[in-house]
């Protein structure tokens, strides 16, 4: 599972943020299928837009790529962000695996020399054509673009258009949502042109191996980090085996580089492409997509801060599901903490546990097999394991919210609060803890921590560490018998 690797001329924000926990959700979900997972982030860090951004604030590139690349690294640290593999483009590694990569692709004969003019925008590094501007701007980041003319190297992308349009129609699920497979295959069908790949005007960046009076293009080289992190060219068997299982994660706005690009050269260079591309759609804030040119980026820490870091979690993933463009409000955040969290799973387990400790003498009951619930409760497992595994995780989260409000109907039907203790209200308050078993062991993907700490407050600590999806969702298995003691309530409200 990867994301891309973000660019270092600023400081991380929501945009980034969305990206990535989606990815850390994933990985986390199938690391509670008990399958192996490798979770790869990172930072590019090259290209003029860096070059110049060090220049102005006085210092070397690699100083700046430094400094910002370590606030990524903090950012995702923060957000509880559990990745294997943390890749920057100027280590050593990656240096080595674009050299390997790029000669068997120049020695296949898809490089050639030639003089490339056109226009170019330095803030998302990318060539474009008169059509694809907007009244002379660039479409993403509304800012005059350059007139740029050098001798360079160029790719044959032209030579895998019949090629990439075979690998689509074999592959049908290759991006998803299919909005944007379609996107991409037109895009192809439209006709594709050779690509600029090396610069000649500037230094910063990885130097062509057979030409070091040029370096290579910021996006081709950074789209090689993916194999360089799985051993491209230094564990040929530990990359075999990964490389076939990739799943990239991407914003929109990047998907010609890895849905048309990325493919090509994987062909060139003899490999397969990765097995999926999943796209996503712009966090928007009054209408406009979040980024660091447009003045309306969001420091996610803050949020967190704000919020606590699960809720904040949750808050961005529930309220953005993933593929179309969302609108990013603080508003919404609260109101959705306020109703979800501390309204429905907050209030529902402060309930059942207050009414265990007074009705029970604070030992839990055991769940019964036979419940009104249990309908619901399988309902709700398996629409979340499939949006799990279909990448829909604010779908997932909604068929638990709908297995916790109808609890919470339960609750308000049956009254155990006002009940004599004895067997009725021993079996609303064990189906009402079996929910929250199965509840929380759903959320923890995205509320590790929360989901933790209800299962300890239930007499289960620990219990994430051996639970098996296949084994341990199904109805009837909370056992009971724990002793149990009122606690904060797990979520605040926002005022």
């Amino acid at each position: 599972m990867t994301t891309p690797i973000y660019y270092v001329n600023d400081a991380p924000h929501v945009g980034h943020a969305y990206t990535t926990l989606h990815a850390d959700i994933s990985a986390r979900w199938n690391r509670l299928k008990r399958n192996e997972v490798f979770f790869l982030t990172g930072t590019d860090e090259h290209g003029l837009k860096i070059a110049e951004a060090a220049e102005k604030l006085g210092i070397s590139p690699q100083e700046l790529t430094d400094s910002t690349s370590r606030r990524f690294k903090d950012a995702w640290n923060q957000l509880g962000i559990k990745y294997d593999d943390f890749i920057r483009t100027t280590e050593p590694r990656h240096i080595e695996t674009v050299n390997a990569f790029t000669q068997k692709i120049y020695d296949a004969g898809y490089i050639v020399k030639d003089t490339w003019e056109g226009l170019y925008c330095i803030s998302c590094e990318s060539n474009y054509i008169e059509s694809e501007l907007e009244n002379g701007m660039c479409p993403i980041h509304k800012r005059p673009v350059e007139k740029v003319k050098e001798d360079n190297y160029f790719f044959k992308l032209s030579q895998f258009e019949d090629r990439l349009l075979k690998f689509y129609e074999d592959n049908p699920k290759f991006i998803e949502p299919e909005t944007k497979f379609n996107e991409a295959l037109s895009f192809i069908k439209s006709g594709l042109k050779d690509i600029s790949v090396t610069r000649s005007s500037f230094d910063w960046g990885i130097t062509v191996p057979w030409d070091h009076s040029q370096v290579f293009y910021v996006w081709f080289e950074a789209l090689i980090n993916y194999v360089t992190a799985l051993g491209y060219s230094s564990d040929p068997d530990r990359f075999n085996r990964l490389w076939p299982n990739t799943v990239h994660m991407i914003g929109k706005e990047i998907t010609r580089f890895h849905c048309i690009w990325w493919p090509a050269m994987c062909m060139a260079a003899g490999i397969n492409p990765p097995s999926k591309i999943l796209v996503h759609g712009w966090l928007l804030v009054g209408g406009e997509k979040m980024s660091k040119t447009s003045l309306n980026k969001i420091d996610p820490v803050d949020l967190v801060d704000e919020f606590g870091l699960d809720q904040f979690r949750y808050l961005l993933v529930k309220g953005s599901p993933f593929g179309p463009d969302s609108e990013f409000s603080y508003e919404e955040l609260k109101r959705r903490n306020n109703s979800d969290l501390a309204n429905n799973l907050g209030n529902l387990l402060s309930r059942v546990l207050a009414v265990v400790n007074s009705k029970c003498d604070s030992i839990t009951p055991k769940v019964d097999t036979d419940s009104i619930l249990k309908p619901a409760a399988d309902l709700a497992v398996e629409s979340a394991k499939e949006n799990w595994d279909n990448f829909s995780p604010a779908n997932a989260l909604e068929a638990i919210w709908n297995l916790l409000r109808a609890t919470n109907a339960y609750l308000e039907t049956n009254e155990p609060w006002k009940g004599e203790p004895g067997e009725k209200v021993n079996k609303v308050l064990g189906d009402s803890l079996e929910v929250l078993r199965i509840a929380a062991v759903l959320i923890s993907p995205v509320m590790p921590t929360s989901a933790a700490e209800i299962l300890t407050r239930i007499g289960l600590t620990n219990y994430l560490d051996d639970v098996s999806l296949s084994d341990d969702l199904g109805w009837g298995q909370y056992p009971g018998g724990f002793q149990i003691k009122k606690d904060a309530p797990l979520f605040n409200r926002i005022k």
